[in-house]
């Protein structure tokens, strides 16, 4: 699916470049990505409401003079609401009623601050509670390397319309690996930020007892960092604030990192769960590469990564949010949620928050609190400066699995369990991590390294990241459908 469009190729600081200088403008940008969006979402389902007369018009009006003017881009349909756009969250209920917000979330008016022009919104699982992107509402987003694979989720529109280059990059949010998971199934970098790094205002304080963050999908590490740094900083009224950072994020890139010491899980920690080759083999891959970088790498991780009860407590979490935010919609729409209203995952999601008394919630919390601070103890910190800087490890336990593999009405969540091993856990720490195309198997299916720093350090992850993109580039890697 090859064309002439020439800015298809280009991150989003290139094309922000091209609109600086005068080169283009940004009419001229939007005009070419809404061509490679009606080319291509046919196949991919990745952008399920179109705002292309709105777009075009924002092209030609005073945009506000920030570091991405002009620059196409996607929210996800989740959250992130856009003042007179609909959202759905992957809700055949929000679908029936075109559901539409009034107003911005303060996350979609720093994108619009910083120039970008938004062109829709992009497909999500139903409330964004599982790691596959097949909603009943929408039907499920496809993988620009394989379409007959899953891109993950909860962001998986978001990264097929990235990896295609429909838009140079787009909105994603992060509760339990939804950044990093579909980075890992389509060939991105997938940055996840410190808890707080990014505000949820102005109605939401923290999401899923603090693991919910927003974020970028995007093909180079300079636009991760550029990106992060245009939607950081706290509001009024936040409920804690992440720890400042050294300086702008680009400031890091190309930095030497100095010898990192790092350490390697290559394997699931939960018994009874296999590791999958083509997983261990990324990580393999990575930690030979940091090796030649001259790092320090050990196969050693967090003890507290083997504790079963986490899986219990995410749970709980989880099922109470999922259990309020219909409760919430109910209010919003001035009628009760049901059963037939939602997919049955959510509905069973549903019926544990419900059943979860305010004392036993109150101790899922309290639990994880406890287990963040031993998982803390393992990273170099003010009171250990000999612990570790990174921990390396899979984004999941396997390549990207075939559509209707994980949302199997049976087997389904028992695969999702299987697979998503290693992120959910940086969710609850609050820690920033980052995924990496590091690796494809024999397929062709590109498998994410994920690299996590102590909290409140991106600054690192990004020096690392511009590291490993010099010395393994992998933009020339490039999916059978691509703009």
């Amino acid at each position: 699916m090859a064309d002439t469009d020439p800015f298809a190729d280009l991150d989003a600081c290139a094309q922000a470049e091209l609109v600086h200088t005068g080169q283009v403008s940004p009419k001229e940008l939007v005009e070419a990505a809404i061509n490679r969006i009606e080319r291509l979402n046919p196949t991919l389902n990745a952008v399920v409401h179109e705002r292309f007369e709105r777009a075009r018009a924002e092209s030609e009006g005073p945009l506000p003079d920030g570091p991405f003017r002009g620059v196409p881009f996607l929210l996800k349909d989740l959250a992130a609401l856009s003042a007179g756009d609909p959202q759905h969250a992957g809700a055949a209920f929000l679908k029936q009623i075109n559901w539409t917000s009034e107003s911005d979330d303060h996350i979609t008016a720093r994108f619009r601050a910083a120039g970008l022009v938004i062109l829709g919104r992009t497909n999500t699982p139903e409330f964004g509670t599982t790691i596959t992107t097949e909603p009943e509402s929408h039907g499920p987003a496809r993988n620009p390397w394989n379409t007959d694979h899953s891109t993950g989720g909860s962001s998986g529109g978001s990264a097929a319309a990235v990896a295609s280059a429909m838009v140079p990059a787009a909105h994603a949010s992060d509760g339990g690996g939804s950044i990093r998971i579909p980075a890992s199934e389509c060939g991105l970098v997938g940055l996840k930020p410190t808890r707080a790094r990014v505000p949820l205002g102005p109605d939401v304080g923290d999401s899923w007892a603090g693991s919910t963050v927003h974020g970028v999908l995007t093909r180079s590490v300079r636009d991760a960092a550029a990106l992060l740094d245009t939607i950081s900083g706290p509001m009024p009224g936040d409920p804690y604030a992440a720890p400042a950072l050294p300086g702008p994020l680009t400031a890091e890139l190309g930095r030497d990192p100095g010898r990192l010491r790092i350490g390697v899980l290559d394997r699931p920690l939960l018994p009874g769960v296999a590791a999958d080759s083509d997983a261990t083999a990324a990580v393999h891959h990575a930690a030979a590469l940091l090796e030649q970088l001259g790092h320090l790498v050990s196969a050693e991780y967090p003890a507290a990564m083997s504790d079963a009860h986490f899986t219990d407590t995410f749970t709980i979490v989880v099922a109470a949010s999922v259990a309020h935010d219909l409760d919430t919609w109910g209010r919003l729409i001035g009628r009760d949620i049901d059963a037939d209203d939602v997919e049955e995952r959510n509905w069973m999601f549903a019926t544990i928050g419900r059943s979860i008394t305010a004392p036993q919630y109150l101790d899922a919390v309290r639990w994880q609190q406890a287990w963040s601070r031993r998982m803390a103890s393992w990273w170099r910190n003010s009171v250990d400066p000999d612990g570790f800087d990174l921990l390396c490890c899979p984004v999941l336990n396997g390549p990207p699995p075939p559509i209707g593999w994980l949302s199997d009405p049976v087997e389904g969540l028992g695969r999702v369990t299987d697979l998503m091993q290693y992120t959910a856990q940086f969710n609850v720490t609050g820690q920033p991590a980052i995924s990496l195309p590091l690796w494809w198997n024999d397929a062709g299916l590109p498998i994410g390294v994920q690299f996590v720093a102590p909290f409140g350090r991106e600054d690192l992850l990004i020096k690392l990241a511009s590291e490993l993109e010099a010395a393994a580039p992998w933009d020339e890697r490039r999916p059978g459908i691509r703009a």
